[in-house]
C-alpha cells in the first residue's frame, strides 16, 4: 500500500514544517475556564500547514485517484492532539483516548466529524498511540479541509487497554463515542481559540461503518451532545450479524476467522454469551479464542492460529444446529441484540460497500439500504455507494473519500 510512501515523505516533511504561528490556546487572561466534565486531558502531538499537506497527499494521488477531485480543499493548516476523556463501561467510570486534528484557521466555525476505526487487535495500532499509521495520518488531512475530526480508540485501546475490547458491543460503543464527542466539544469550547459549530458529520469502515449506523440511531433516538446531525456515512459495516453469522457458516472457507473469534470473544467476555467456546468452536481453536485478543498480536497473526477452514473451525453441531437449537440461545440473541434494523430515519444516510467484498458480503449493505426504503426513508436522502471491484480492504481509501467528497458538498450547500 503506497500510504507507506505517505508516511515516509512525512518524516522528511516533519524536519521542515514550521509552526503556522496561530496561537490555538486561549489568551493569557481568558475568562475563566469552565470545568470539563468530559476531558480529561489533551496533548498536542503536532502541526502540518496545508503546502505540506498537499504535497505529500500527491505522493499517494496516482494510487487512490479519488482524491483528486478534493485537492483544492486541503486549505487550512491543522494541529493534531491526543485527549484522554470520562466514560463509563456498565455504569462504571473509565479512562478512554483518542485522536483529534483542529484546523487552526481563526474567525471559521468548523463542523464536527467523528470518524469510527475499523476492526483492529493490535494496542499499537490504536489512533491516538500511532496517528502517523496509514488511515489515520489521512484523516488528520480532513481536518484541512474544514471539519474538527474526531477519532475515538475505543474502549480496550489506548488510555483504556487494560481492559478488553468490547468489540461489535453495541451499548458501550456507542456510550463511548458518544462521549468522545462531548470531550471535543470540551476541548475546542474551553481551551482553544478555534470555533466549533453545531454541526455533526459522521462516518466509518467495516466495524466503524457498524459503530456509525449504530451512532446515527442513538443521536437520533436521543441525542445528549446538542449537536445537529447533519449526515452519516457507513462503509462497509456488518450491520446485520446473524445475516453474517449464516453466510459465514454457508461457506467452506473464510478468510478472516479472527474476525469470527474477536465476536464471540468480546460477547463472551460482556457474558451476552453463556456458551462455553467448546460448543461452538473445535479443539485446539475453542482454548486458543480466548487468550489470542490481547492487544499484542495482528488480524494476520491470529489468523495464523486459527483456520479458514469453516468445517475445522466450528464443531459439528454448532454448524448444524445454531439457528434451530436453544442450546444456542444466548449466541443468536448476543448477535441480534448488537445488529442493527432499518428505521424511518431523516438523516441523510450514506452506504458504501466494494462489490468484492469476501469478508463483509455487500448483500449486507444493500439489504440495510432496501430495508431503510420500505420503512419509508425518503430516497432523495438514502444513497447506496457500491465501489466496483473493491475487496474489503481495498474498498477504504474510495470510500472515505466518496463520503468527505459528500460532506464538503453538503458543508459547502448549507
Amino acid at each position: 500500500m503506497k500510504i507507506r510512501i505517505l508516511i515516509k515523505t512525512f518524516f522528511f516533511l516533519l524536519i521542515i514544517t514550521v509552526l503556522t504561528g496561530c496561537d490555538l490556546f486561549k489568551d493569557d487572561d481568558p475568562e475563566p475556564i469552565p470545568t470539563d466534565e468530559y476531558l480529561v486531558s489533551f496533548e498536542q502531538q503536532k502541526s502540518y500547514l496545508p503546502s505540506i499537506i498537499q504535497i505529500a497527499l500527491q505522493t499517494v494521488i496516482g494510487d487512490y485517484p479519488e482524491l483528486e477531485d478534493l485537492m483544492s480543499e486541503f486549505k487550512h493548516a491543522i494541529t493534531v492532539y491526543t485527549i484522554t476523556y470520562t466514560t463509563t463501561y456498565n455504569g462504571e467510570p473509565i479512562t478512554a483516548s483518542g485522536l483529534v486534528s483542529i484546523p487552526v484557521t481563526q474567525g471559521v466555525e468548523f463542523p464536527l466529524f467523528s470518524f469510527q476505526n475499523g476492526t483492529n487487535t493490535l494496542h499499537s495500532e490504536a489512533p491516538s498511540v500511532n496517528p502517523d499509521s496509514q488511515l489515520f495520518l489521512l484523516l488528520e488531512f480532513v481536518a484541512s479541509t474544514g471539519f474538527i475530526v474526531s477519532v475515538p480508540d475505543y474502549l480496550g485501546f489506548g488510555a483504556s487497554d487494560q481492559m478488553f475490547h468490547p468489540y461489535l458491543d453495541k451499548e458501550s460503543t456507542v456510550q463511548t463515542v458518544t462521549d468522545m464527542i462531548k470531550a471535543v466539544q470540551e476541548l475546542v469550547n474551553n481551551h482553544l481559540d478555534i470555533e466549533i459549530s453545531n454541526d455533526l458529520y459522521i462516518n466509518g469502515y467495516s466495524q466503524g461503518g457498524w459503530a456509525t449506523m449504530q451512532l446515527q440511531k442513538s443521536l437520533e433516538e436521543n441525542n445528549t451532545t446538542g449537536m445537529n446531525l447533519k449526515a452519516s456515512a457507513c462503509g462497509a459495516g456488518p450491520y446485520d450479524l446473524n445475516f453474517i453469522n449464516n453466510y459465514i457458516l454457508a461457506k467452506t472457507d473464510y478468510p478472516e476467522p479472527y474476525f469470527i473469534g474477536y465476536i464471540y470473544n468480546s460477547y463472551i467476555q460482556t457474558g451476552s454469551i453463556t456458551n462455553a467456546t467448546s460448543d461452538v468452536f473445535k479443539s485446539p481453536y475453542d482454548d486458543r479464542i480466548s487468550t489470542l485478543y490481547d492487544g499484542t498480536k495482528s488480524g494476520e497473526e491470529i489468523n495464523a492460529q486459527l483456520t479458514t477452514s469453516v468445517a475445522e473451525l466450528f464443531t459439528d453441531y454448532y454448524l448444524q444446529n445454531a439457528t434451530t437449537d436453544n442450546k444456542f440461545a444466548s449466541v443468536i440473541s448476543s448477535l441480534t441484540n448488537n445488529s442493527i434494523e432499518a428505521w424511518k430515519t431523516n438523516v441523510p444516510t450514506m452506504i458504501i460497500h466494494g462489490t468484492d467484498d469476501t469478508f463483509v458480503p455487500p448483500q449486507v449493505s444493500f439489504n440495510m439500504y432496501q430495508n431503510f426504503l420500505l420503512q419509508g426513508v425518503n430516497p432523495e436522502k438514502l444513497f447506496y455507494v457500491p465501489v466496483p471491484g473493491a475487496g474489503h480492504r481495498e474498498g477504504i481509501i474510495p470510500a472515505e473519500a466518496a463520503a468527505l467528497k459528500w460532506f464538503i458538498e453538503l458543508k459547502h450547500a448549507y
